[in-house]
């Protein structure tokens, strides 16, 4: 959860030691512009013989240089940067705490200490330290938008009162929060219709599984390993024994990222939404799971991490030729699904759903859950495919009992 940098002899050396490309980087623009313009002062004055000018370009190279001193030193802080907690949902309230502790054995001067967290930089006041004497700054992250928020390198900045040269110093690396998308608990449960050994009973009699179900006249062509002879002893005929077939819930969850599918940025994040609320669902109800978009796989071993995964999903201007092709990657790369859960928004037309049916083999149920925001929840069907329509999160434990896909 933490991520500290504790700073030694070696470390602090290898940071003072300046190579001419960390002198170069020291340089901000406005000293680059006083530099560069004493230096032509001087020149012009030196050709034109005007003192003016050699005078003025002098002043401008010697507060330049006056700025340097202000850059050399040695610095010893031990720096650590603290996320609370490291995951969070849209909206939950998330802190960082950043504290600077004075390794050396020295007094250190006040300096700035700068802090990137997401695309936003801040910047600490870090006062004169003892040796050994701790300063601790306490930060609010903004959580409200999933995203995956980078806060770090902590960086201490030293430079002229001016502005002409900063000296920035790395302390930390990056530490990494996550801001879930929103999910609701859906109390339905899916179905599997792919056989498995250690599966549950399902209606359909076969004549080659584990749950032993009734016994029936033989037929020619039936597995001899079935005859149930003692039965066949008492009543004269050769009985065989029926099966009732087990079932193992195997589903894939998909979601396309393409903006072409989506009317706008907000039916994008409810699509990321209904994904991570039916992958959690699945994933806490022991279902055997796939989940895919175009940006590959997304874990689902656990709840948490297959939430982390929908943190990072960004839409694709152009992610694959069409939905069907990506379904039908989804199809090889995937295993073998009984039911197919594909997620898209209102700007995905009938006729790309009616293409997709045939993609998978005839036993496989595929529910659409079609993102539309302001359009009213609906169920429908086209063809063999079950279309839900989903304008508000809040609907889809509703959408997806009535689908009536249960084991």
């Amino acid at each position: 959860m933490t991520d500290a940098h504790e700073s030694t002899d070696a470390d602090i050396a290898d940071r003072d030691r300046l190579t001419i490309g960390d002198a170069i980087r020291c340089v901000t623009p406005l000293g680059w512009i006083v530099l560069v313009s004493g230096v032509l002062l001087l020149a012009a004055g030196t050709v034109f013989g005007w003192l003016e000018l050699i005078g003025i370009g002098g002043v401008l190279v010697g507060v330049f240089a006056a700025a340097v001193p202000f850059t050399i030193g040695r610095e010893s802080f031990g720096v650590q940067v603290d996320l609370e907690p490291r995951r969070v949902r849209v909206g939950d309230r998330a802190l960082g705490r950043l504290q600077v502790t004075n390794l050396g054995e020295r007094r250190v001067l006040p300096t700035r200490l700068a802090l990137p967290v997401g695309h936003a930089t801040a910047e600490f006041s870090v006062p004169q330290l003892a040796p050994d004497e701790t300063h601790e700054d306490l930060f609010a992250v903004p959580t409200t938008r999933r995203a995956v928020i980078e806060a770090g390198p902590a960086r201490s900045l030293r430079g002229d009162p001016i502005g002409l040269l900063e000296r920035a110093t790395r302390w930390t690396g990056v530490l990494e929060l996550f801001v879930h998308p929103r999910t609701v608990r859906i109390t339905a449960q899916v179905a599997g219709l792919l056989r498995d050994l250690e599966g549950v009973t399902g209606e359909r009699i076969t004549d080659d599984d584990l749950a032993f179900h009734a016994l029936r006249p033989y037929e020619p062509g039936d597995d001899r390993r079935n005859i149930h002879w003692r039965t066949s002893a008492r009543t004269g005929l050769l009985m065989v024994r029926q099966f009732q077939e087990t079932r193992r819930s195997q589903a894939n969850v998909l979601q396309t990222l393409e903006t072409s599918a989506y009317a706008s940025e907000e039916e994008f994040e409810l699509g990321v939404e209904v994904l991570a609320s039916l992958a959690q669902e699945l994933i806490r109800s022991g279902v055997a799971l796939s989940a895919m978009t175009q940006s590959g796989r997304l874990p689902t071993r656990a709840v948490s991490s297959m939430l982390d995964g929908t943190s990072r999903l960004q839409p694709h201007a152009t992610a694959a030729p069409s939905l069907r092709d990506f379904v039908a990657l989804s199809v090889r790369r995937l295993p073998q699904a009984s039911i197919v859960f594909l997620v898209c928004g209102s700007a995905t037309t009938d006729a790309q759903l009616g293409q997709l049916q045939s993609v998978f083999a005839a036993d496989v149920t595929l529910v659409v859950f079609r993102c539309a925001i302001g359009h009213p929840a609906s169920r429908t069907r086209l063809r063999e495919t079950v279309v839900c329509t989903v304008p508000d999160l809040d609907d889809l434990p509703r959408l997806v009992r009535e689908t009536r896909v249960r084991t």
